[in-house]
């Protein structure tokens, strides 16, 4: 009995495979075949890839330049009827937070929102009160390639993002006004507070919403310049394993005592990491139904290779070879034009994540630049990250349906009635 896959099975499927139209081939249709699911395989990992790139850039932006979480406390209210939230034990609250399993770092801060000028230009910004030895464990921010001037020199002025920088003209060494509206209070009602710092150190933290609000000020100097002497608006908290950080969230609670309200970084950017996720899924169904599309079209070169190879099937089948051999051999024919598809759409994928950056100045080049426009995506730059499992996934859904789709022209072949076949030769 003849063994599956047989050495002249793959003979004929190759002969079958290489012939031209007028010797019965389809070559013309095995091209195409060839092309689409080449060309589906490749948009499906390239959008893959996009996809896990902008996430990972998205998530690394956030945890390298904000809090895993944030501690604040509830509102207690004043004298005066205002609602005070402030931390007024904050450097023993951080200490019993730094005790908690998992947490790096705990760092009481002072936030303000206030007007930068600098000439006759001015910017909107979020003032972070900070101290020098919490700022540069910073990555995002404390980054020296991607930072200008001097971050050591942080206690004698002010660090300010590079999209403020740019609003406002101001490069290092320059001297920056601060407004605040709520100032001090006179007779004649609030005097808005104004305050000149040097600008120390320009940091770049790779989102734009970042790098256009945020300047850092020492925490002393923000106490000083806030009125919040002696107390703390929050405390922003680094974990080891920010992925686990809801795992930490009643620890964090417990340590901070009865007024701790916990705010994580999956709070913060939960909505858009959620409607990631939905996008994701979406853009993988319908590029599956390309890939899907793409393989139809070996449905139509083997049935037209079954139609024009009518008479050498019926003479295949009075030399002896079963219907399996048959199936195997077109089976062979439709599954090798889907392997080959696959290979060189797995290679174009990959080659196109690992140069995006040059393929897409090539189209910023063609389309007269301002095809990525950060004010919009976020992020200043289109990233890709190439993932093992994208790719298995990509390999697995076009391999699973060439070959499925193979077996129902293969197996029309394989029924032939052979006498049929030779009837008018």
């Amino acid at each position: 009995m003849t063994p599956p896959f047989a050495p002249f099975e793959w003979m004929i499927a190759w002969r079958y495979l290489r012939a031209r139209k007028a010797e019965g081939g389809v070559s013309v249709m095995t091209w195409i075949s060839l092309i689409g699911i080449t060309l589906a395989v490749f948009a499906l990992i390239a959008t893959l890839s996009v996809r896990s790139g902008f996430r990972a850039e998205f998530v690394d932006t956030i945890l390298g330049a904000n809090a895993h979480v944030t501690i604040y406390q509830t509102g207690t209210v004043s004298e005066a009827g205002t609602i005070d939230r402030t931390i007024r034990d904050f450097d023993t609250m951080a200490e019993k937070l730094r005790d908690v399993p998992g947490v790096v770092r705990a760092a009481p801060l002072i936030k303000g929102q206030v007007m930068t000028s600098l000439r006759n230009r001015n910017a909107g910004v979020e003032v972070f009160g900070i101290r020098s030895e919490n700022l540069i464990q910073l990555p995002r921010i404390a980054d020296p390639e991607t930072g200008d001037g001097d971050i050591a020199r942080f206690a004698e002025g002010i660090a300010i993002g590079s999209g403020v920088a740019r609003e406002l003209g101001a490069s290092v060494g320059d001297r920056i006004k601060i407004i605040s509206p709520n100032g001090v209070k006179t007779a004649f009602g609030t005097s808005p507070r104004i305050n000149a710092y040097e600008v120390v150190y320009i940091f770049s933290a790779g989102r734009y919403d970042i790098d256009r609000t945020r300047a850092y000020l020492p925490f002393a100097e923000a106490q000083s310049f806030f009125g919040r002497d002696g107390v703390a608006d929050e405390i922003e908290v680094m974990v080891d394993v920010p992925d686990q950080v809801d795992a930490m969230a009643v620890p964090l609670m417990q340590a901070g005592g009865d007024r701790v309200l916990v705010w994580t970084w999956r709070d913060a950017s939960g909505g858009f990491l959620r409607a990631l996720e939905v996008e994701d899924n979406v853009m993988f169904i319908i590029l599956s139904i390309l890939v899907l599309i793409a393989t139809m079209n070996i449905v139509s070169g083997l049935i037209m290779l079954v139609k024009n190879k009518g008479r050498d099937i019926g003479i295949l089948r009075t030399m002896g070879l079963t219907e399996g051999s048959i199936l195997r051999i077109f089976f062979i024919c439709g599954a090798f034009t889907g392997l080959i598809g696959t290979l060189l759409g797995v290679i174009l994928g990959c080659l196109f994540a690992v140069y995006i950056d040059p393929v897409f100045g090539f189209v910023n080049m063609i389309m007269g630049g301002g095809t990525w426009d950060p004010a919009i995506r976020g992020i200043y730059h289109l990233p890709a990250k190439l993932e093992f499992a994208d790719v298995l996934s990509a390999v697995v859904l076009s391999l699973g349906l060439s070959f499925i789709v193979t077996i129902f022209p293969a197996r029309r072949a394989a029924r032939m009635n052979p006498v049929e076949a030779l009837r008018y030769e």
